[in-house]
């Protein structure tokens, strides 16, 4: 789904590729955050929408922030940039500009992945960002706004490593992947799938970040690792060779943005989405990142998939 990132960008992304390979770093909440106005994508700088900040809750409007959880170890959705802690990636630049046109000041705080709908219904956050899939069983906590597509892909050790071209051949195998994504729940299933089948089941080997999936990997603790297809492209591009693609991808569903439920942001958001759309900065972004493949004609609230 990834095509290859602009050279500036590797620039950029030396010290998370480090943590990616070495599975050095962690994703909680640790006040990791940006507060950039301008995003990583050049050439990015929106005034406010007058219909759109009129849509705004009061409270997010007076505050003058938009407050946004991420999971920081997903590159290129997002990820620490190489000074150490500012958050970039495509969704910390759809946050920005999002936040541009509410004429809010965006603040991305660096969230574990599956503390941050929890934190969104506790009122932590404005929106979580960090490639949710939308799935039925997640729009009975937090609001989904849809705003781009990807699939699941498979990747392993490229020396050694199995050749896992299916779900239907992770039987037998151990396979890690990001607790609370839609990759552990691909897992879990294929399991039981298997052992239905009288084949050997699937070992899952579930991680708080995806740091830890590639280290089980690169370390041979897990044959395997499953991850958002443009993730794992990225993963296996700055392996420097040591991983390879098997699979992908499996097919596509709707990412979302995620909004605490009743909090008036869900259609401002959607509006905001659409607005960038139609303007070209949606565009801007995803081929920026390379994530072209992956774009949709509008966006859409709580369009979810089982899961």
């Amino acid at each position: 789904m990834r095509s290859r990132v602009i050279a500036s960008l590797f620039a950029l992304a030396i010290t998370a590729t480090a943590a990616l390979v070495a599975g050095c770093g962690s994703s909680n909440d640790n006040g990791t955050s940006s507060s950039a106005t301008l995003t990583a994508t050049p050439g990015i700088n929106l005034q406010p929408d007058a219909k759109i900040v009129a849509e705004l809750p009061s409270d997010v409007k007076n505050s003058g922030e938009l407050t946004v959880a991420a999971d920081a170890t997903y590159p290129p959705d997002e990820f620490i940039a190489g000074d150490g802690k500012t958050v970039i990636g495509m969704d910390a630049d759809m946050a920005k500009a999002i936040a541009e046109l509410m004429g809010l000041t965006p603040k991305i705080s660096n969230v574990t992945f599956n503390d941050i709908i929890p934190a969104l219904a506790a009122g932590r956050y404005d929106v979580g960002m960090s490639s949710f899939t939308d799935t039925l069983d997640r729009e009975k906590v937090v609001d989904f706004v849809d705003y781009l597509t990807a699939g699941t892909s498979v990747f392993a050790k490229k020396d050694g490593g199995p050749d896992i071209t299916s779900l239907e051949e992770l039987c037998g195998h151990s396979v890690a992947a990001e607790k609370g994504t839609t990759q552990q729940d691909q897992i879990s299933k294929q399991d039981a799938k298997c052992k239905s089948e009288g084949k050997p089941g699937v070992s899952g080997q579930i991680f708080p970040d995806q740091n830890e999936v590639n280290l089980s990997v690169s370390s041979g603790r897990a044959d395997a690792a499953m991850a958002d297809t443009p993730v794992a492209a990225y993963i296996v591009e700055k392996s420097n060779g040591q991983f390879k693609l098997t699979s992908g991808p499996i097919p596509p569903q709707p990412y979302g943005i995620a909004i605490p439920k009743d909090s008036g942001l869900t259609q401002p958001v959607s509006d905001a989405v659409k607005a960038l759309i139609d303007n070209g900065t949606y565009t801007k972004i995803l081929q920026y990142w390379g994530l072209q493949e992956g774009a949709i004609d509008q966006p859409s609230i709580n369009h979810g998939v089982p899961g």
